[in-house]
């Protein structure tokens, strides 16, 4: 029923507005403490923006990030911009002792991985990156809602994905710049007139997940440990079986023809790659 645009002063208005401020308060409970939240059309923007807006210098990511940060690190090399990309150990993380280029001033590393569900040790990557003199932007899509996201990021890009509507918090000191230009919403910095009832959902699905994570967390964990009871000679774990969330299964076997196993397994959605 609050359909009105939440940027008008008039009644309407202001009860579309007081929609969009209780849902982001909702998000906000899955966030660190100390930042501002920003609403976007999704994760893939609001990594855009960061990327993009925030910082100087150089640009360092590990060599298994999604495409919305790879694509858009190495447009900006069009910008001038260096990009060191780092890499990862056979565990699919990124070692201990990964040395951060100098001349860099954005470190850009998943939470969990979207393809094998490792999950980065992003509080010691965000205290090598600050002792490098950059930010750290975390894309923690994959485990928002699912598991903490950990303190030292300058920059988280989130998503609710199935109702296409996304925000980016911003630690709370860290300037940024707007990516776009037309209307001034969102503190001035993203332009855009926001839909209520996205916004509103995107609270609902963060209160629940706030609510359910550690029953979430229980189940998840034990279908892993089911699945790899079950599981057949021959098949391999991708990734750390231990430093990952145990909603992710990737597996490979050598010589496996994917596509017909896809085919033949109709009642099972999965993909490969």
């Amino acid at each position: 029923e609050k359909f009105a645009n939440p940027h008008s002063s008039h009644k309407l208005g202001r009860e579309a507005a007081a929609v969009v401020e209780a849902a982001r308060d909702a998000v906000e409970r899955l966030l660190p403490a100390g930042g501002r939240r920003y609403f976007t059309s999704g994760a893939t923007e609001a990594l855009n923006w960061a990327i993009k807006c925030a910082g100087s210098g150089g640009i360092a990511l590990p060599d298994t990030e999604h495409a919305a940060v790879r694509d858009t690190a190495h447009f900006m090399k069009t910008m001038k911009r260096k990009v060191a990309v780092l890499p990862v150990g056979v565990d699919g993380l990124l070692p201990g002792k990964t040395t951060i280029p100098k001349g860099t001033g954005l470190v850009a590393t998943m939470l969990v991985n979207n393809e094998i569900g490792v999950i980065q040790p992003v509080a010691e990557i965000a205290r090598l990156a600050h002792e490098a003199g950059a930010l750290m932007l975390c894309d923690a899509v994959q485990g928002f809602g699912r598991i903490p996201i950990p303190h030292g990021p300058d920059l988280i890009a989130i998503s609710a994905h199935k109702i296409r509507i996304g925000a980016l918090w911003v630690r709370d000191g860290v300037e940024i710049g707007a990516l776009l230009h037309g209307g001034g919403q969102e503190g001035g910095l993203r332009s855009g007139t926001l839909s209520p009832a996205l916004c509103a959902g995107f609270g609902v699905a963060a209160n629940l997940a706030r609510l359910s994570m550690d029953e979430d967390r229980a189940h998840a964990t034990r279908l892993w440990s089911l699945a790899m009871e079950m599981l057949p000679s021959g098949w391999v774990v991708n990734g750390s079986q231990t430093q990952r969330y145990p909603g992710n299964l990737n597996l490979r076997r050598d010589g496996l023809d994917a596509n017909r196993l896809i085919s033949e397994v109709r009642s099972v959605a999965f993909s490969a790659g």
